[in-house]
């Protein structure tokens, strides 16, 4: 019996180890194959190249804005690049709003690797981009966060607040999931290391929030949402679909509530 325990405790150890060493390789999974926008039917959508402030060669889609509209600065989820997103980008342009999507480090054309500190150093680099290049006002962005992209919204807009923060099947932490993931695992949150923890960012988010989230998202599920929602500044608005899983809605899902909240900011023509 004891023999049987000891061999079970260091195949534990075993497993634990190998977990925290790997982690990146099982959290990131970055879609690389990617050609350019026009390809996905974005005719006005440019690929451009940016650096990040660590030398990093990155990917960014960009649209302008129709007069008198604001831009989309988008962080994409995990397991996917920006032409999973072209239909979203499309029902973007289509409402006269602008574009700029950045491609994270490891992911579509992008150099490197992801990592947490690499990926906000990437989104930075976006905004760096829409401000001093593009020249949008700050007072004009609009930062979009879809599922692991939530947590570099979050953190941007604790860094420089945006005109409307909107994220789209946001988790409250990665090693809060983590350890709902793998509950077999003692103290896996002391071994994540890429953290994305927005639950104790939202506090210092003071732009106004509009959340999405299905009732049936099994990736992050819908307490994740509520949390971090029942946490965040007012104003905010959450719009939560009962039919809806991790990447189920619809562009009108996504537009109709965006396109409200920013007539209501004034971010957009009175018609």
């Amino acid at each position: 019996m004891w023999v049987f325990i000891k061999c079970a405790v260091i195949l534990y150890i075993a497993l634990t180890g190998l977990i925290f060493l790997f982690q990146r390789n099982l959290m990131y999974h970055p879609s690389r194959v990617i050609a350019d926008p026009g390809k996905y039917g974005l005719t006005n959508v440019e690929n451009v190249f940016i650096d990040s402030s660590d030398g990093v060669r990155l990917q960014v889609w960009k649209h302008s804005a129709k007069p008198g509209y604001p831009t989309i600065l988008y962080f994409h989820g995990n397991a996917v690049n920006l032409a999973d997103r072209a239909a979203k980008f499309s029902a973007f342009a289509d409402n006269g709003f602008g574009l700029v999507a950045v491609s994270y480090r490891g992911f579509g054309k992008s150099d490197g690797s992801p990592t947490e500190l690499g990926i906000y150093n990437d989104a930075r680099a976006a905004i760096d981009y829409a401000l001093n290049t593009l020249h949008i006002p700050q007072d004009r962005l609009i930062y979009f966060g879809e599922s692991l992209g939530s947590g570099v919204a979050v953190q941007m807009a604790s860094e420089r607040t945006p005109a409307l923060l909107m994220l789209e099947a946001a988790y409250t932490s990665v090693e809060t999931r983590s350890a709902e993931l793998y509950p077999f695992l003692i103290g896996v949150r002391h071994l994540v290391i890429d953290k994305y923890d927005s639950l104790s960012k939202i506090k210092n988010v003071h732009s106004p929030l509009l959340m999405l989230h299905g009732e049936r998202d099994t990736t992050i599920p819908i307490h994740h949402g509520k949390q971090l929602f029942a946490a965040a500044n007012d104003p905010k608005e959450i719009v939560v679909y009962k039919e809806v899983n991790h990447t189920d809605y619809t562009n009108e899902e996504i537009t109709i509530p965006l396109i409200k909240e920013a007539k209501k900011l004034g971010l957009t023509p009175s018609l």
